[in-house]
């Protein structure tokens, strides 16, 4: 199952995706006898997975559903406001880590324990938004396509085999890098987290419909020229590996969101330097998961 929140007549929804229309769990949930939902956060804390197998059963099969054409909606990222900052990975595919020169943080060593560091986000973008930035505040603007992983149970201190029962789901995320500001600060958090760069979308791809383990082919284009080509199977710390060794001693939340690192191609690795600038076509995709495009607009 793929979910999608969307705006349809200025009203947030989400809904599921069958083909290129919608069934809105609002109907889905009145026809069930359900609590209905008001957001995806909601949504992965209230059904269950017997629940979700049944919502699924109901979406494949019941013709009657009054379904909105994907064309005739916005879009929105499918969390749009995260309940806490989205944790992140850096530097998990070894060429990406080669690649890297000038943040001054940690080497262009391979890491030998992950690097952690979280991503504000209020709003997410979603899919054909504009990420936006100033010159007066950033002149280094970098793109990083990403697999992001969607917790669907609470979980403390998860057994590397017991990893997937704690995950909902899977979607993209473009993190959205200020390069000079990484350099500057001498930290990562202030330029990962400027408005508007955290790209997500456009669907939630639930577990079930992306086999364990994940090797999904990851891609990334600006304005045509395909820059980053890989696959999750070169993560150097594995799905399984991340979700057990932060939830020590830290409880995983459902909803919250894990990005696992970029491939090599991003624009801090060419020289000179390819950075982002306006109006650039910035296409991330995976596999099994679909296309997140935005442009740039610099104000």
């Amino acid at each position: 199952m793929k979910f999608i929140t969307y705006d349809f007549k200025e009203k947030e929804s989400i809904g599921i995706v069958r083909g290129d229309k919608i069934v809105p769990i609002e109907d889905i949930a009145t026809y069930m006898s359900l609590e209905n939902p008001k957001n995806m956060v909601e949504l992965i804390e209230q059904y269950s997975e017997d629940m979700l197998d049944k919502v699924e059963n109901i979406v494949k099969n019941k013709e009657d559903f009054k379904l909105l054409p994907l064309d005739n909606v916005k879009i929105k990222a499918p969390i749009p406001y995260p309940k806490r900052n989205v944790l992140c990975l850096g530097k998990n595919y070894v060429e990406h880590a080669r690649e890297i020169k000038i943040t001054r943080i940690a080497g262009t060593g391979i890491p030998e324990e992950p690097i952690y560091f979280t991503k504000m986000v209020a709003p997410a973008i979603g899919n054909e938004d504009e990420i936006k930035f100033s010159y007066e505040v950033t002149k280094q603007v970098d793109y990083e396509v990403e697999l992001a992983i969607i917790i669907g149970k609470d979980g403390i201190n998860i057994k590397k085999e017991d990893a997937e029962e704690h995950i909902f789901g899977y979607t993209i995320v473009n993190d959205v890098s200020a390069r000079d500001l990484q350099g500057k600060h001498k930290q990562w958090f202030k330029g990962k987290s400027l408005d508007t760069f955290c790209p997500m979308g456009p669907y939630i791809v639930h577990k079930k419909d992306i086999p364990f383990p994940v090797e999904l082919n990851i891609k990334c284009s600006i304005n045509g020229e395909l820059r980053q080509n890989s696959n999750t199977k070169n993560l150097i710390f594995d799905i399984p590996y991340i979700i057990s060794d932060l939830s020590k001693g830290m409880t995983l939340k459902s909803g919250d969101i894990i990005c696992t690192g970029t491939p090599s191609g991003v624009g801090l690795g060419f020289e000179p330097i390819k950075v982002l600038k306006n109006g650039d076509t910035i296409e991330c995709s995976i596999e099994k998961i679909g296309k997140l495009v935005n442009k740039v607009k610099v104000i």
